[in-house]
């Protein structure tokens, strides 16, 4: 290999090694790519927020829905998680036990409709 061919080597794999780590740089901070880890956190939180909306709507449409809003509202906040889940609405459609998160993230959304009544 002649002198000029070995510069033109290393220079091209130099060349090869910035430029694809130039490129997972831009990716990752600015071109929306992810890790696993990331794309499954925010697939179980996605998921936590369907769950709470589901909860609240499913606490809403309950019967005496303003007395139990007035009752969940003088609980104390850290209770009230509990109430949801004895009162059974945390539970999704069709499934037997409720996620354990389910719960506070619906107490957390029912606080702004405390807040409106």
């Amino acid at each position: 290999m002649t002198a000029e061919t070995e510069m033109k080597a290393k220079y091209g794999a130099w060349g090869l090694i910035l430029g694809a780590a130039a490129a997972i740089f831009i990716g990752f901070n600015w071109g929306g790519w992810t890790t696993g880890s990331k794309s499954q956190a925010t697939t179980e939180a996605a998921v936590l927020s369907t769950r709470a909306a589901i909860c609240v709507a499913q606490f809403a449409k309950a019967p005496r829905y303003p007395e139990r809003l007035k009752e969940l509202k003088a609980t104390n906040s850290w209770e009230r998680s509990a109430v949801i889940e004895k009162g059974g609405w945390d539970r999704m459609p069709g499934e037997e036990k409720a996620e354990p998160t389910v719960g506070r993230a619906c107490a957390d959304g029912l606080d702004s409709l405390m807040e409106k009544s």
